[in-house]
């Protein structure tokens, strides 16, 4: 039953707190990594798990959420799910080895999968049918926000406080949301009650998305098919997919209901929220790492630099609600976010060395906008059409394939910079040579700069081609940044027309469960 007065606004900032939980917590360890290497005395590439962990299992669980939910009630799971990252926060901030710290993610991940997608069916239940667009604005709020300012927050623990502190602060906010949920949420039915379990569905699933998530996280830093067990992951990854899918199908009391795909817009939605994914979390790798090797930004700048655009998607997601409410269509909503963000790739593939902090303001607020524009109305056609037990699947699989298009997103662009890379160095190694001007005007320049700071000749020659090396590894790199920027939003703006492939309704009214 929907929710009234302050009662619907409790439970609207308790979930959203509950979601922001798992978020921010999904970057917030990537700038304490050096500091819990050296801590932990621990390589860059063991550190690494902390954040591979976290996610594959954060990944297993999303698709599984709606059914457990389902089965165990909302409620229940999700208060099981608050207590148990929370638990988990405590055990990773007391964890004294690598190994420990590794298991204790995984267990905070696992926990995690729990908090987004039902925190997401449980507003979506709250909200009376009529305002569920402002619901999702709101719910949005911490989807586009919290994986922005993650490395933010943690950047300001770490450098003021210790690395465990980035864990404990969740301890409070898990306490009180738990507390709020406990005392405010009413328990949905539980469908899936005395249903038999479908073990080899979630053995299949847990295998399979597993599989796939670790090849993503970890291929492009392995030489992808190059080291065995990447390869031996990729085939068990496709031999799982079928094979679940096979058994879901198949199977009277699924794990994941894929038959929720008979709805069209769901199942074009699913993609778009890949494509969301992919922008939201590819553009976000792209940048910090742009800003901090290329122009020499801290990770503290970096934070500040990107604080107005999370700033303006808080701002703009109560008004994408009202504008769905008043009738203005999804389709066309999502239109003009898509065409943000490829204004915010364009204006950032014309950065160069010499970009300096306000050359971002705009462009950032431009993509802040456009998330907020894309989150909400993409959401809106994905789930237009579920009703009942179908919203929690649905969520989870939703939420699922938008987390799936950031760690392809992220995987193709690692790859990509490196291969590029490459090919942008030999390019611009064809006109290093004596027979072109510019050229030899800036090694000569280089010299004299040097010999002018008392190096005799043999040291200044050594050094100014040290710097032309530099120079030349500088220009590369930007280069390839600056083409990826309008690769991803190219691809996203190629996406336009299957949002028109969607249900088209001009009221948008969500089906929501009503008991």
């Amino acid at each position: 039953m929907a929710e009234h007065g302050l009662r619907k606004w409790i439970i609207t900032l308790t979930v959203i707190m509950a979601s922001l939980l798992e978020l921010i917590d999904t970057t917030i360890v990537n700038v304490a990594l050096p500091d819990i290497m050296g801590n932990l005395g621990a390589t860059l590439e063991d550190a690494g798990w902390l954040v591979t962990g976290y996610a594959v299992a954060n990944v297993i669980v999303l698709p599984m959420s709606g059914w457990l939910g389902d089965r165990f009630g909302r409620k229940n799971y999700f208060i099981a799910s608050i207590v148990l990252f929370t638990i988990a926060s405590i055990l990773c901030g007391n964890a004294t080895g690598l190994e420990e710290l590794i298991a204790f993610r995984i267990l905070q991940g696992l926990a995690g999968g729990g908090l987004l997608s039902t925190a997401q069916a449980i507003l979506l239940e709250t909200w009376p049918r009529e305002e569920v667009g402002m619901a999702t604005a709101l719910f949005g709020l911490g989807a586009v926000v919290g994986p922005t300012v993650g490395p933010t927050i943690g950047g300001y623990i770490t450098d003021n406080f210790s690395w465990p502190w980035i864990f404990y602060v969740n301890v409070p906010v898990g306490a009180l949301a738990a507390f709020l949920v406990s005392t405010f949420v009413k328990e949905s039915p539980k469908y899936a009650k005395g249903q038999p379990i479908d073990w080899w569905g979630i053995l299949l699933l847990a295998i399979g998305v597993g599989s796939l998530q670790t090849v993503l996280e970890k291929g492009e830093s392995e030489d992808w098919f190059s080291t065995p067990y990447i390869s031996v992951l990729t085939v068990v990854t496709i031999l799982s997919a079928i094979a679940f899918i096979w058994r879901e199908i198949s199977t009277d009391h699924p794990v994941v209901n894929f038959r929720i795909l008979k709805y069209r817009s769901f199942t074009i939605g699913i993609f778009t929220s890949f494509v969301l994914g992919f922008a939201l979390y590819g553009s976000m790798f792209i940048f910090p790492v742009f800003c901090q090797t290329l122009l020499g930004f801290s990770a503290q700048q970096t934070g500040e630099i990107l604080f107005p655009g999370g700033l303006a998607t808080i701002c703009m997601m109560p008004f994408v609600g009202i504008m769905l409410k008043r009738g203005i269509p999804a389709q066309f909503m999502t239109t003009v976010g898509f065409c943000l963000f490829f204004i915010f790739s364009l204006m950032l593939s014309n950065s160069n060395l010499g970009s300096g902090t306000g050359d971002f303001f705009w462009p950032l607020i431009i993509r802040g906008i456009g998330m907020s524009v894309l989150f909400v109305p993409l959401t809106t056609l994905a789930i237009q059409d579920l009703h009942g037990k179908d919203i929690g699947q649905g969520t989870g699989l939703n939420n699922m394939m938008r987390q799936l298009g950031g760690s392809f997103g992220i995987a193709i662009i690692t790859t990509l910079i490196h291969v590029n890379m490459g090919t942008n160095r030999n390019l611009l190694l064809e006109n290093v040579n004596n027979y072109n001007p510019a050229f030899i005007e800036r090694k000569e320049a280089y010299i004299h700069g040097f010999q002018g700071k008392g190096f005799n000749a043999f040291d200044a020659q050594q050094m100014a081609n040290h710097a032309m090396e530099g120079v030349i590894t500088k220009q590369s790199m930007l280069v390839t940044y600056d083409n990826l920027y309008m690769l991803v939003g190219v691809f996203v703006l190629c996406c336009i027309p299957l949002v028109y492939l969607q249900k088209f309704k001009r009221n948008n009214p969500i089906p929501v469960d009503v008991h």
